[in-house]
């Protein structure tokens, strides 16, 4: 029987996997080659080489789509004592995320998908390979025959001079590029592995959205492939020429990162204006006093704008081969594309940021005798969303507050809520009740005036077809916010009740009696009235534990001129708790089913009894993201008043 050799190691499921796993694969072969009978007969530099990279491939697939621990194995089956039996390394790499199949670059193409490449190289090296799925995991495994390169037999020789041949192996083994310049197979690599390599890189760089994990990733892709060392400048994103800042050192050897560091940042690539690998001065501690070799400096250049810098270099090289500056300027114009395309979207998030703030209240007043809680979450950073609230004196006592939703998102739906909410807001104050605002901001909606003068702000040509808003808007007079002599008028302070409606007893929309306003007088609570327009309705939570909706459902805001809108009062006595939210929270689905389903919303809110403002609203947030194992959909937006 052949004897085998086995190293395994666990491998945490972030960036530094890949590294770890490449250390790794070196440091068991470097060990093997001390092992009697000495294997290294079978552990040349070409099986080096590809074991690491197919490593490095596999792990790297399995960190970006497992997201699990890792799981290495590397088995070293030598050749049979007489010869009929092949030695070969064995590679495994195991995930724990069994259901997410693996798919070739054919079934992706079929998908319209750009992709496996990472197998196809696997396919390439290996002598035989393979996918296994168990009940816990997902391995890949392959098979790489062994080297039958003069590098790796061992030459006849005294035992003394064996054992010294033995560690002078493992250790250029454990040397990620030793010191003999470029090999003869470094060009077949280039030949036969390049294209894999930028496809997978592109795969990698694109999905990246951040500049300094783009950083990161180009210096894992370059490092030990085609470099010793690498880093990356990168230059301000303004106008301004500011100065470049060192994202990221990597080298073959950890220990070396930080003297390199030092010694880069002293002296900073000037920004290049074109593309293109230009010589670099070798730094003095890049891989020891004592070495040199070969650096070169890519500009991050696309678009005709400079992003930074890329440098790299390689020991025992007096200068880089031509196919090799190729294929790294290739890479490099790939980080370059990835960086702006990071920066864009950095920019976009900013804007959508700025926008939405712009939108919404700076801050939420504190409403006499009501205790308030606000949740809101767009679905997008850099999208701005279509939901927004407010809650803000009106004057006289009374406090008006909006909890709305706009069709769609993005600028159009900012535009509509720059128009909606100051005019609410300039109603409100102005002295009109519940239902004269939405009638009025209906108008101003509908109108095709209003409609022109949102295509004009969104640019010439931009039609932004209709849009529709479902709004809950209301107002809320704390207990001592009317005096005596106002109610015996009949009205509220600054017209938040028309004339005569408490003089006949009750209000003709259905709200409350005569009597329930002279109870809420110095007897606590808040007095409320509210109307929902095309909204989930308001549900309150009484001291007693019951649930109903606190409003009647009506037309959506902005779809025809010609609406007319009631309003409902009552009153909130102490401890009674209003909820609104937006669609994001009663649409929130889970397969077929939505969240509000057989009053869903209402039996979270009846647990909730006894709990304060801030707590419901906590409450109702975590039950909607625990509907679903996936992340929402849409905004999220809730409001909670509770009467003290």
């Amino acid at each position: 029987m052949p004897r085998e050799f086995v190293s395994r190691t666990s491998l945490p499921g972030n960036q530094l996997a890949a590294c770890a796993a490449r250390k790794f694969v070196r440091a068991a072969l470097a060990e093997w080659t001390t092992e009697e009978p000495w294997p290294a007969e079978s552990i040349g530099d070409h099986l080096v080489d590809d074991a690491v990279l197919l490593v490095s491939e596999l792990v790297t697939n399995a960190v970006i789509h497992a997201g699990t621990t890792v799981e290495l194995l590397c088995r070293l089956e030598s050749a049979g004592p007489r010869g009929d039996e092949e030695g070969g390394l064995v590679v495994e790499v195991s995930d724990h995320h069994p259901t997410r199949v693996v798919r070739d670059r054919a079934e992706l193409a079929r998908e319209g998908r750009d992709g496996g490449r990472g197998l196809q190289l696997v396919s390439a090296l290996s002598e035989e390979w393979g996918i296994t799925y168990r009940r816990d995991r997902k391995t890949i495994w392959c098979r790489l025959a062994a080297d039958r390169e003069p590098g790796g037999v061992l030459p006849p020789a005294p035992e003394a001079d064996r054992a010294l041949f033995r560690g002078l192996r493992a250790t250029e083994i454990l040397s990620p590029m030793p010191h003999r310049g470029l090999r003869r197979h470094d060009s077949e690599w280039i030949s036969r592995g390049s294209l894999s390599f930028l496809a997978e890189a592109s795969d990698l760089l694109a999905g990246q959205l951040d500049e300094d994990m783009i950083a990161s990733l180009a210096g894992q892709l370059l490092v030990p492939r085609l470099a010793d060392w690498c880093a990356v400048w990168l230059s301000g994103d303004g106008p301004e020429n500011t100065e470049p800042r060192l994202a990221r050192v990597w080298h073959a050897a950890e220990s070396r990162i930080d003297g390199l560091r030092m010694v880069l940042e002293k002296e900073p690539p000037p920004p290049g204006t074109r593309a293109g690998a230009v010589p670099w001065p070798w730094p003095a501690t890049a891989h020891g006093a004592d070495a040199a070799g070969a650096a070169l400096a890519c500009p991050l250049v696309t678009g005709g704008r400079c992003h930074g810098t890329l440098l790299l270099g390689r020991t025992g090289l007096m200068r880089f081969p031509d196919e090799v500056i190729g294929l790294i300027e290739d890479f490099a114009r790939r980080v370059a594309l990835a960086v702006g395309t990071a920066r864009q979207y950095a920019r976009q998030a900013m804007i959508s940021r700025v926008l939405q703030r712009g939108l919404l209240p700076a801050g939420i007043g504190a409403v006499p005798g009501v205790d308030t809680a606000v949740v809101y979450e767009p679905t997008r950073a850099d999208v701005v969303g279509g939901d927004f609230y407010d809650l803000f004196p009106a004057g006289g006592g009374r406090w008006c507050f909006a909890l709305g939703d706009v069709q769609g998102n993005g600028p159009e739906a900012a535009a509509v809520t720059g128009l909606a909410r100051p005019i609410m807001r300039l109603l409100a104050r102005e002295g009109y009740g519940v239902a004269e605002v939405l009638d009025r901001l209906n108008r101003a909606l509908a109108d095709e005036a209003a409609a022109a003068t949102l295509g004009d702000a969104l640019g010439p040509g931009w039609d932004p077809g209709p849009r529709f808003l479902s709004l809950l808007y209301g107002e809320i007079v704390p207990e001592g916010g009317l005096s005596e002599g106002r109610l015996s008028e009949g009205r509220l302070s600054e017209g938040g009740l028309s004339e005569g409606r408490l003089s006949e007893g009750g209000f003709p929309e259905g709200g409350f009696a005569a009597g329930d306003v002279e109870a809420g007088v110095g007897g606590g609570g808040a007095l409320c009235t509210l109307a929902s327009a095309g909204h989930p309705l308001p549900l309150l939570l009484t001291v007693g534990g019951t649930v109903r909706p606190a409003a009647a459902p009506q037309i959506l805001l902005g779809i025809t001129d010609d609406a007319r809108y009631r309003s409902e009062s009552f009153r909130l006595a102490p401890g009674d708790t209003l909820l609104c939210v937006t669609d994001g929270v009663t649409e929130r689905r889970n397969g077929s089913r939505q969240f509000d389903d057989d009053d869903g919303l209402a039996a979270v809110l009846a647990a909730c009894a006894g709990l304060g403002a801030a707590g419901v609203a906590e409450r109702i947030r975590r039950a909607v993201h625990e509907y679903d194992v996936a992340p929402p959909d849409d905004d999220l937006a809730l409001l909670v008043l509770q009467a003290q």
